[in-house]
């Protein structure tokens, strides 16, 4: 009879156990849910730079920093000359709790220093043509079909901000923006790039080719290579989604298709290493086009 009471006693204990397991699983899982938000929602927020060579890059732009937040005890370093950069251009400074910029920062990356901006400002595709005819050059324009890695398109701005690009277009819908993870990665570069964000690629296309542009896209199946390309001239280069690549739409609507050769067991490169590869190459022809 004792026997069967422990026994009972044990299965009770044992399923209290169970259940207790339970609730503390279900609570990490909410926990992470609500990390998981919190970082969705950071990564919407394009009114926000952090980190130090960021806001460094920020202050030497055309960028308008409203207010700096430094977290308290943190005054070392660089930080001190950012604020007093920032004192300088009467730029409020205020200090706030650590624990208030991992909330507010888009990423936990943020050295102790966030800066809000006014929204980023996206120019027309007149602007881009105007910086071209400015410069005494012919276009070379870069559109980006559905870049939805902000990662991917910081690298590229970077590039194409090093290899003479006059202007990136982006679409309104599922791409990404300029936000601060494209600040950081573009290292400065958006600051110094022309970026506009229209509604509809293929209609932009059209507008390009009535401007003199010649439009290539990029994609691995053409049978011609970006190396035995001539790009001297007007160019519009469009680099396709990470997975999908260029939409029909838009393939349809390009005079040219390149494609990169490759002879590993690897048939694709990331987005922005095609596109790095791909400018280089329209940078060379007009160079030796000189």
């Amino acid at each position: 009879m004792a026997k069967r009471e422990n026994k009972k006693r044990e299965e009770i204990e044992f399923q209290k156990e169970a259940e207790r397991q339970k609730r503390k699983e279900r609570a990490i899982k909410r926990e992470r849910e609500r990390d998981k938000e919190l970082v969705e929602e950071r990564e919407i927020n394009e009114n926000i730079i952090e980190g130090r060579n960021p806001i460094f890059e920020a202050f030497d732009s055309k960028i308008t920093v409203e207010k700096l937040l430094v977290s308290k005890g943190d005054s070392q370093g660089s930080i001190i000359k950012i604020i007093s950069i920032a004192k300088d251009k009467g730029i409020p400074v205020i200090e706030v709790d650590r624990r208030k910029l991992d909330a507010i920062a888009n990423s936990p990356n943020h050295q102790g220093v966030v800066a809000y901006i006014t929204p980023y400002r996206y120019v027309e595709i007149a602007d881009i043509l105007k910086i071209a005819e400015d410069r005494s050059e012919k276009p070379f324009v870069l559109i980006l079909d559905e870049i939805e890695d902000p990662h991917n398109l910081g690298s590229i701005i970077r590039t194409a901000e090093l290899s003479g690009v006059h202007g990136v277009i982006i679409p309104k819908r599922r791409s990404a923006s300029v936000n601060t993870t494209v600040f950081k990665t573009s290292a400065g570069a958006v600051n110094h790039m022309a970026i506009a964000k229209v509604t509809n690629i293929a209609r932009v296309i059209d507008e390009l080719k009535e401007a003199g542009l010649f439009v290539y896209g990029a994609d691995m199946t053409s049978e011609s290579k970006s190396y035995n390309t001539n790009f001297s001239g007007g160019v519009g280069l469009v680099i396709g989604n990470e997975g999908k690549g260029i939409s029909r739409l838009v393939k349809e609507k390009c005079d040219g298709i390149v494609s990169i050769p490759m002879v590993g067991k690897v048939n694709s490169l990331n987005a922005s290493v095609a596109a790095g590869i791909l400018m280089y190459e329209v940078m060379k022809s007009r160079i030796l086009d000189k």
